[in-house]
């Protein structure tokens, strides 16, 4: 039988559910299930540690008409295998009849789960990527405990750095003060994820499913929405900021020890100090070569450091057919070359969120490698 690959915009858009331990994404995701909207939404669950809650979560979803309940196992520990082989036989039982047909689907990761190697399967995987698209990383965070959660569980620091929806919940449960000085810590880690406060897993599913390149409501391309360059304008962390913060950091675990009668000032570690986010904009294109060779240089050089980026690339060769991709840590999504550009900025926009990398040393590597390309194109 012959297959028809979708384009882009009509593959089947996949959102990956994460947060850490007791950050509430069970009832979360139980309440989303009973609303309308979710119909035909098929649910990869991973039970590792959370098997009791899990499993009354299936039970739940029964009164979700036309969504389907899978259970995949431990998708942290053996990634990608279990991921890819459930998501094909998924697609392929859809297609044979043999399930009711979806069009999303949910992915629940376990709360201990570094999310970098479920979105790089999700990025890699031939066979993935010719009938799903990332739609969007939702990432609860507990108002509660989440600022005690980013200073000891450097997982955490990352589901929330690579967020395309930050989700607050409990905040009932928490001071007014608290809850405010954790949307600025989640602001300063993540300045363009919103960040929606829930109780008791109450949200409307269009909140917070919706952050992808494509805009499911015109079926369009919208990378100014995806990208949000401008909210990263002003974040950076430039060293004023740096030092700013640090000075903060400090005097956090001087109280730290204080309320904890003693506590040693080492025992607190902001993990999110060391992350920084920030966007890059060139006027002038770039030759395919040059951006071929800083992409695999930055890759190979500071992979692990690369949390997530994206950016549409003008590319000197093809001017009127940008260039548009996205990278976790060491892995590139195949890039997609547009038929046209979707505004009139023809601006080369990259968005990073890494770890202990300054922008200049980006923005200069970059830089470099262009003029470099230049010289050998002029040379005799």
């Amino acid at each position: 039988m012959q297959v028809t690959i979708p384009g882009p915009e009509q593959k089947l858009p996949v959102v990956l559910l994460t947060g850490f331990l007791g950050s509430g994404k069970t009832t979360l995701l139980a309440r989303l299930l009973k609303d309308p909207a979710m119909a035909g939404t098929a649910v990869i669950i991973n039970e590792f540690g959370e098997i009791g809650l899990d499993h009354d979560l299936v039970e739940a979803g029964d009164e979700a008409e036309g969504t389907i309940e899978l259970s995949s196992g431990c998708l942290c520990c053996t990634i990608r295998g279990d991921l890819a082989r459930t998501m094909h036989g998924l697609y392929g039982r859809m297609r044979e009849g043999r399930i009711r047909p979806f069009h999303r689907v949910v992915i629940e990761t376990t709360g201990l789960a570094d999310p970098a190697p479920i979105l790089q399967t999700l990025m890699q995987d031939a066979a993935i990527d010719h009938f799903f698209r990332l739609e969007a990383v939702v990432t609860l965070v507990d108002a509660v405990n989440g600022a005690d959660t980013l200073d000891r569980q450097p997982e955490a620091v990352k589901q929330a750095a690579v967020a395309d929806r930050l989700v607050l919940t409990k905040t009932d449960l928490a001071s007014p003060d608290r809850v405010q000085a954790l949307e600025e810590r989640l602001r300063r880690l993540n300045p363009v994820a919103p960040i929606l406060k829930v109780v008791h897993g109450q949200i409307a599913p269009d909140q917070l499913l919706h952050g992808g390149l494509y805009d499911p409501a015109t079926k369009s391309i919208d990378v100014q929405r995806w990208l949000a360059e401008e909210a990263y304008h002003g974040h950076a962390h430039d060293h004023d900021h740096d030092h700013d913060h640090d000075h903060d950091h400090h005097q956090g675990q001087h109280d730290q020890g204080h309320h904890d009668h003693g506590q040693h000032a080492h025992d607190v570690n902001r993990h999110d100090e060391h992350i920084r986010a920030f966007a890059i904009r060139k006027s002038e294109p770039i030759p395919a070569q040059a951006f071929s060779l800083f992409l695999d240089l930055l890759t190979a050089q500071r992979g692990a450091d690369l949390l997530r980026v994206k950016g549409i690339v003008h590319i000197a060769e093809e001017p009127d057919r940008p260039l548009v991709f996205h990278a976790v840590q060491h892995v590139m999504h195949p890039p997609v070359t547009l038929n046209r550009w979707p505004s009139e900025d023809h601006d080369t926009r990259l968005v990073f969120i890494v770890r202990d990398i300054d922008k200049a040393q980006i923005q200069n590597f970059l830089d470099a490698l262009t003029r470099a390309h230049g010289d050998l194109q002029r040379a005799p």
